[in-house]
């Protein structure tokens, strides 16, 4: 609107004027917005007594049969997934948001799903089962959209997980009203050889709170969230969550192109001595029922959230080609009755279950308590290269119109390939 303002052509139209009321109301209503996210969290000081989520009890031995409440909502969200994000997918896909989209993504409520009775939502157990359901039926309509809608959920994940009574009174609340937070988790930096066990953004104390100093790439929401949890080192103590809102003084958000997941909005952070309070660390009390902070389960979880991304868009990827191999007449018959064809999907098939497996399996042994780090390094392993192999064998078997936007599946091979590159983008 500025450069519209400035131009030849608004001198020439007459609408010099009328695009500089524009950009005032726009300013006026971007601090209107900042303000009141600013007041949004800070309104909700006052400390709900509440029990943390309970573990499902789990089954006697390992059951994948899903129950009458899995049952329903993979219903509910895989009809969402074809009927609304697959529509508003290639439009988000180059940042084009749908308004109808979002307005049908809020009446789904996902982050109330995660959030304790006592604070507005309607959780009754911490279930990484069902949240590795929740992001694989929605990455069947589209990765990119459905990092988008689950990366406040991410956040709230780990605040359930891990946050103090005061810090889950103070956030969570504000995600259950009637206007929508984004918020994000940022744990993955800009340097080669990235360890997310090993953090460059520092978190230093200074007295009477902490300053970051780094940066953070591949954040969903960089431009959009309200709230980041950010992941620093903190001397002596190794790396920890800290919460920052927004609008924090030396904090700079940078958008940037990336080959594909264009509708999450990913881009970068960048910590300038951004001073937090001390009740800006997650974990950070010593009061005895807040559980320790634990940095290797909270990677762990994070991974499984982009396995189970990558589980819904290989099965799309699959239904896709199959359907396409069937329906594709050559020489007088189907090219699915071709040898070489029907073994590639079939491979596509194979290795897709074993994706799936391996991330059930990893998922039922965190909601048990036992440990799984073993099992999710295989999921993240798995995961991360059949994903990109399915996705360049869905390419592959569609020939020509793979490599077209006609067909979705170019997309998916794009967002694909980032299964290998994202790191703690979304914790289940």
């Amino acid at each position: 609107m500025r450069r519209l303002s400035d131009s030849e052509l608004a001198e020439r139209t007459g609408l010099r004027t009328l695009a500089n009321r524009l950009l005032y109301q726009g300013v006026r209503a971007g601090v209107s917005a900042g303000q009141q996210a600013r007041s949004r969290f800070a309104a909700a000081r006052e400390l709900i007594p509440t029990e943390r989520l309970a573990r499902p009890e789990p089954p006697a031995a390992f059951d994948l049969t899903l129950t009458e409440e899995q049952a329903l909502m993979r219903e509910t969200l895989r009809r969402f997934a074809l009927d609304t994000m697959r529509a508003a997918a290639p439009a988000a896909d180059r940042g084009a948001l749908d308004p109808d989209y979002l307005a049908q993504l809020s009446d789904l409520a996902l982050e109330t799903v995660a959030i304790p009775e006592a604070l507005g939502g309607v959780a009754i157990e911490r279930s990484p089962v069902a949240n590795v359901l929740i992001a694989e039926d929605l990455a069947y309509g589209d990765m990119g959209l459905a990092l988008a809608a689950l990366a406040p959920l991410g956040l709230i994940h780990a605040l359930s997980e891990f946050a103090t009574r005061e810090q889950m009174s103070r956030y969570l609340p504000a995600f259950t009203g009637d206007a929508h937070v984004d918020a994000a988790l940022a744990l993955h930096e800009p340097h080669a050889r990235f360890d997310a066990h090993r953090l460059a953004t520092v978190a230093v104390r200074d007295g009477v709170g902490y300053r970051l100093r780094g940066a953070k790439c591949l954040v969903p929401l960089v431009e959009r969230a309200e709230l980041f949890g950010v992941f620093a080192e903190l001397a002596g103590e190794g790396p920890r969550l800290f919460l920052v809102e927004a609008e924090a003084p030396g904090l700079r958000r940078v958008a940037g192109g990336h080959m594909g997941l264009g509708a999450a909005g990913l881009g970068r952070l960048e910590l300038e001595g951004v001073h937090v309070d001390a009740s800006a660390l997650v974990g950070g009390s010593s009061d005895g029922d807040t559980p320790a902070y634990d940095h290797a389960r909270a990677i762990d979880l994070a991974r499984l959230g982009l396995c189970a991304l990558a589980l819904g868009t290989a099965q799309a990827v699959l239904d896709h080609v199959t359907r396409y191999c069937n329906d594709r007449v050559a020489f007088g018959e189907p090219v699915s009755h071709r040898q070489a064809v029907a073994f590639a999907i079939a491979d596509i098939a194979i290795e897709l279950e074993g994706m799936r497996l391996l991330t059930y399996r990893a998922a039922s042994r965190a909601e048990r308590g036992d440990s799984f780090h073993r099992e999710a390094a295989l999921a993240r392993i798995q995961c991360a290269e059949k994903g990109m192999q399915i996705g360049s064998q869905g390419v592959q078997l569609l020939g020509g119109h793979g490599f077209v936007c006609e067909h979705p599946v170019e997309r998916w091979y794009r967002q694909l390939r980032a299964i290998a590159v994202l790191e703690g983008a979304l914790l289940v």
